[in-house]
């Protein structure tokens, strides 16, 4: 048995800027707001300004001491890098700091997690969970028993995280198959209503965007709309 009680999260938001005309502002205030859909608090902003992201610890060494003493000062419970880490800058960073260390993928991953509600939906996110955590179990499984839930802790998280490469293989085999047997069913439908001409139509734009606003006056459907980011 695993307990993933729900944690909230106090965590503090890092990126580097490798260019004075680049959006990295902006990039952390999205980063903000997909941490407060995946239920965690920015306690803090930090950004380095270096010619290029460090290949081993994303941060160069002062940065990295930095860091360390907001993460006490604010008694966070880790960081959200921008970026997107390797498995090597996963674990040194973590290392570095001794905190639970996350960046944008795992955040977005982890919100697809919890808002899956179809068949489809859920193998899809558990698939892309297991294929993003297979690279990094060796710092990332560290980093997800340091606080014993919080984010990245949905869909499979830490349990599947336990398992070994071979059997996290055979898992994302299996999750191709049901995942090929659902749209197999899919297409069969969409074919049933092209014989049957029943029109088709779908609203496209980026997340918090107002798609589900748009459906819900338009159809008065009724669909979840919330000012969430996905």
């Amino acid at each position: 048995l695993f307990d993933m009680k729900e944690l909230e999260e106090r965590v503090i938001l890092i990126a580097v800027s490798t260019d004075d005309e680049d959006d990295t502002r902006a990039s952390l205030d999205e980063l903000e707001e997909l941490v407060k859909t995946a239920g965690g608090i920015t306690a803090d902003k930090m950004i380095q300004n270096r010619e290029r992201i460090h290949p081993g610890t994303y941060l160069g060494k002062g940065k990295i001491d930095e860091v360390r003493e907001r993460i006490w000062e604010l008694q966070a419970t880790g960081v959200v890098c921008d970026d997107e880490l390797s498995p090597a800058q996963l674990r040194n960073l973590e290392d570095a700091l001794d905190t639970k260390v996350m960046d944008r993928t795992l955040v977005i991953l982890d919100i697809f997690a919890a808002h899956a509600s179809t068949s489809e939906g859920k193998i899809q996110v558990e698939l892309a969970q297991l294929r993003y955590s297979m690279t990094r179990l060796a710092g990332f499984g560290r980093s997800m028993s340091r606080l014993g839930g919080g984010i990245g802790t949905r869909g499979p998280g830490e349990k599947k995280l336990e398992m070994d490469k071979r059997i996290i293989r055979t898992r994302i085999s299996q999750l191709k198959r049901e995942l090929a047997e659902v749209k197999k069913h899919r297409e069969v439908a969409r074919g049933q209503r092209m014989r049957n001409h029943v029109p088709v139509a779908a609203i496209v734009g980026y997340t918090n965007a107002g798609k589900s606003t748009l459906l819900n006056h338009l159809t008065h459907a009724g669909v979840l709309k919330e000012d969430k980011l996905f």
